[in-house]
């Protein structure tokens, strides 16, 4: 049952750091970086963001109980 719960959460937290926007690359070279301002999250980044934070602290645990059961 650990593992599979493991495996959900693994799979969650996948999708939500690739749906988080990135602002790397050469984007900044073409007028398409913010130019390094610095800016706050807001509205479904921040609730992506916490819940990245989230699932990654649900599956330390899962993988440090599943460690310790076996």
């Amino acid at each position: 049952m650990l593992n599979i719960a493991q495996i959900i959460i693994s799979l969650l937290l996948i999708t939500t750091i690739l749906l988080q926007q990135r602002d790397g690359g050469l984007s900044s070279t073409f007028g398409g970086g913010d130019g390094g301002v610095y800016r706050t999250r807001r509205g479904v980044e921040k609730s992506l963001f916490v819940v990245t934070i989230i699932l990654a602290v649900l599956f330390l645990a899962t993988a440090v109980l599943n460690v310790l059961l076996k």
